[in-house]
């Protein structure tokens, strides 16, 4: 492992159940694990509801993010996982609300299901290590 590569730790952590890190500090940049929306408690939120859980994955990647030491500002890229991809509108409109120009290069992509059922979005980021 190189010298300069440390884990993200967090309390309580949501992701620890699953034997997942939140995410990693290498060379100067984040790598977080994906993030959907689970509370700091590690239960669901907003099942069924598309922009509940939206909102709720941004709050879990601006808390990893505050872990790590920095924010969504340094977001350079996403990949985002949608179990439908009749929610990309929602996407669109989610890009103009949690990011500012310049925008974080980005994969959309529709998977068949996520790792929990009730999920319908997940987004991994990795971002600078420190608000821009």
């Amino acid at each position: 492992m190189p010298a300069d590569a440390s884990v993200i730790t967090m309390s309580p952590d949501p992701l620890g159940a699953y034997a997942i890190s939140p995410g990693w500090k290498a060379g100067g940049f984040l790598f977080l694990s994906g993030q959907a929306a689970i509370d700091e408690q590690g239960a669901i939120v907003g099942a069924g509801d598309f922009d509940a859980q939206l909102k709720a994955t941004f709050a879990a990647i601006d808390r990893v993010l505050a872990a790590g030491g920095s924010d969504r500002s340094a977001i350079i890229k996403v990949t985002i996982y949608l179990t439908d991809m009749a929610n990309f509108p929602h996407i669109v409109e989610a890009r103009r609300q949690y990011f500012t120009p310049p925008w974080p290069a980005d994969t959309v992509v529709e998977v068949r299901a996520l790792a929990l059922p009730e999920l319908m979005v997940e987004i991994d980021v990795i971002a600078l290590a420190g608000p821009v």
